[in-house]
């Protein structure tokens, strides 16, 4: 984020801190109905299970305090691959649903304002076992992942987005987390970006924590090209854009 959008985003958190909203002028308060909780998808695209929740063999149990005590960016990782029960697991830490879910709302392991979920997860996977390289999507309604498209230049074109940072391209996958705002206007309005915000953090500390029962580790990067992200992603940068991503891979004992 350059200076000039950064000091128009943190002007506008101030107004509205200030101001009250008039929440009676939202969607949700005129009837409007729900937006989907996941995007839809083309009916013809792959599918892939993944392990599901508590049925996982690969991962041990760590203590929240060891989890926590131990918590660091990490930007060095080994060429080890990943498992699809790592990936099934670390996906569901940062997006999975784990309670009831109802029209417009599903109860997940991040808290989210208003339950209103307003991400959506992609995964650019360099190494892991079982899947092929390439940019996929999690729906964390059915807990599986979609296959979207290869990608040729992978490694190096995340790289170029992440301003040249390089621990993108030596890593596993890289979680890539978009933003759907409407999700989140529906009921808030404009109070809506500030809570997408927070809500970044939520899913990016649950990632820090799970890395560490995988003997894994990440780094979230905010400083990422905006256009080049949503790019490689394929998506409008409108109606949804790239928020944050957090590179991952396994570390050392």
């Amino acid at each position: 984020m350059d200076k000039e959008l950064f000091n128009q985003f943190r002007n506008f958190l101030k107004d509205s801190i200030r101001k009250r909203i008039d929440f009676s002028k939202t969607d949700q308060n005129r009837g409007v109905p729900v937006p989907p909780i996941e995007t839809p998808y083309p009916a013809e695209v792959v599918k892939i299970d993944l392990p599901k929740p508590g049925q996982w063999k690969q991962i041990k149990s760590v203590d929240l305090i060891s989890a926590i005590g131990n918590r660091k960016s990490r930007r060095a990782y080994m060429k080890t691959p990943f498992t699809l029960d790592e990936v099934s697991f670390l996906l569901w830490a940062t997006q999975g649903v784990r309670g009831r879910v109802t029209e417009g709302h599903a109860y997940r392991t991040v808290p989210s304002a208003g339950c209103r979920h307003a991400f959506e997860t992609y995964l650019a996977v360099l190494n892991v076992e079982t899947l092929e390289p390439g940019i996929y999507r999690y729906l964390p309604l059915s807990h599986q992942l979609i296959f979207l498209f290869a990608e040729e230049h992978l490694a190096e074109e995340l790289v170029a987005a992440a301003f040249w940072q390089p621990y993108p391209g030596n890593a596993a996958m890289t979680l890539i987390w978009t933003a759907v705002p409407y999700r989140m206007e529906w009921r808030y309005g404009l109070a809506a970006h500030k809570v997408i915000a927070i809500d970044a953090g939520h899913v990016c500390q649950n990632l820090y924590l799970a890395c560490e029962a995988i003997s894994a580790g990440t780094c979230a990067i905010a400083a990422y090209d905006q256009e080049a992200l949503d790019r490689l992603l394929r998506i409008d940068g409108k109606e949804e854009f790239s928020m944050y991503l957090a590179p991952v891979g396994k570390v050392r004992d």
